[in-house]
Formats: structure tokens, C-alpha cells, sequence
């Protein structure tokens, strides 16, 4: 897997003819050194502030978080792995089941497209 930026706002920014100042304007900060700290990674924005750039841009949050959504996809996968080892070890019940096959599809997938609890890909 290629390393990929924490995140590609400066990129969608700079692509659109935005200052750090109207961007800060939209996300209804008072300056662009909001902005600036995320954009050199310095502070990570909020989940309303990375809503409110998908809204924005017009790209998910995956896309212009990547590097920071694939250290999260990576940590989430490796305890997805983990805690189905430990189901493995429970008693099965219809409930382990559904677990399991929930944490097999996210163990499982790769190239970073979100899965839902029936392991297919949403709108698929």
C-alpha cells in the first residue's frame, strides 16, 4: 500500500480557487489559521468540520482523509481479526454468528470501500 497524506485538503482547496480564508468562512471559523493547522496536519477537524469540507468539495471524507482513514481501516481491521478470535472461542448462538460474519467481512475487504454488516458494498 503506497503512503498516502493524513489528508488532501490543501489539494481540493487549491483545485477549487479558495483561500484558506473563504474556506474558513464556509466551515464558520474566524480566520484561516483554522485552516492552515489542518491543512499542514497540525489539528485534525472535527467530524461536523470534515462533513462540512465533503460538503464542500463534494468528495467523502474517505477521499480527502485518506492516509488518516487507512490508519484507522488498518487498526480496526487488525481488532476486528482479534475480537473474532475471541468469539471463535464463545459459544455459538445466532448472535455469534451475525458478529461474525460482520467482522469476517471487514477483516476481509480491502481498497478502502466501506462495507455494511452484510458484508456487501452500500448501493451495490
Amino acid at each position: 500500500m503506497s503512503h498516502k497524506l493524513e489528508n488532501y485538503l490543501r489539494t481540493y482547496r487549491k483545485r477549487t480557487g479558495f483561500s484558506q480564508d473563504d474556506i474558513a468562512f464556509l466551515l464558520g471559523a474566524h480566520s484561516g489559521s483554522k485552516v492552515s493547522r489542518y491543512e499542514r496536519f497540525a489539528r485534525q477537524p472535527s467530524l461536523q468540520t470534515a462533513l462540512a469540507y465533503e460538503a464542500i468539495f463534494g468528495v467523502p471524507i474517505q477521499e480527502l482523509f485518506t492516509g488518516i482513514y487507512q490508519k484507522v481501516e488498518r487498526t480496526t481491521q487488525t481488532r476486528a481479526r482479534l475480537l473474532t478470535k475471541r468469539l471463535g472461542t464463545a459459544n455459538r448462538n445466532t448472535a455469534a454468528a451475525q458478529k461474525l460474519t460482520a467482522l469476517n467481512a471487514l477483516s476481509a475487504k480491502a481498497g478502502g470501500e466501506p462495507t455494511n454488516f452484510n458484508g456487501a458494498y452500500p448501493g451495490h
